[in-house]
């Protein structure tokens, strides 16, 4: 995704933060088809190959995958006055910015990446506790949802997703972060999960997402229009 798109539409949404952007909903068709499922959880354990195995393995040893921000979160600073931190908090469109401190994540600015490839809003509600609110931010900045609709962690209806969202945002609320709740990205197909068809499935949710913002009072990153 071009760098200029995440750059406009993150700017205007952190600059209002209180207030929902404006704009058109999502056209609020039904989702086609049932929920997907990753092809390695339901492949006989004679045909998977020793990566498949090893990378079962590791999901079952960490699912969340807590580890990966552990050591970082303990040598994060102390935030700065005047310099509210801000947790991008996704998947692999968020971890594609870059590490935090780095050139192309903002710098300057006192914001920390926590966005894990593949990671499904289950997952991700699992560390939100551990890689955001630990992390004493004033805003969390949460894009997910693509992942789930691809089955990556198994089936998940759009309903498990909405839910798994809506507990992020109210353990952020309980704890004075405020919350920029960003759409999901357009897409037509899955390369490593073909068949799916995603795009009915992205703008049911994104509509549902955009009902949820308004109504809690929550800024709605609408990636969806911007792209």
């Amino acid at each position: 995704m071009p760098q200029s798109a995440h750059t406009v539409a993150l700017t205007a949404a952190l600059a209002l933060l209180g207030a929902p952007l404006s704009g058109c909903a999502a056209a609020d068709a039904p989702p086609i088809g049932p929920p997907a499922v990753n092809p390695l959880y339901v492949t006989p354990a004679e045909a998977l190959t020793p990566d498949q195995v090893r990378y079962l393995q590791q999901q079952l040893r960490d699912w969340p995958q807590l580890e990966r921000y552990r050591a970082e979160n303990a040598a994060l600073p102390v935030a700065q006055a005047g310099q509210p931190r801000v947790v991008f908090f996704g998947d692999s469109i968020t971890e594609g910015w870059g590490p935090t401190g780095s050139g192309t994540f903002f710098p300057g600015k006192g914001y920390v990446n926590r966005g894990i490839s593949g990671q499904t809003t289950a997952q991700m509600l699992l560390r939100f506790r551990q890689d955001v609110i630990a992390l004493q931010p004033a805003v969390v900045v949460i894009l997910a949802g693509t992942n789930d609709i691809a089955g990556n962690t198994g089936p998940a209806t759009q309903a498990m997703i909405e839910d798994n969202l809506h507990a992020m945002r109210e353990l952020a609320q309980a704890h004075g972060i405020g919350v920029v709740l960003a759409s999901v990205l357009p897409v037509s197909e899955y390369p490593w999960q073909p068949g799916v068809h995603p795009a009915p499935k992205v703008r049911a949710l994104n509509a549902a997402l955009q009902r949820y913002a308004r109504d809690q009072g929550v800024v709605y990153l609408d990636y969806y229009r911007a792209l």
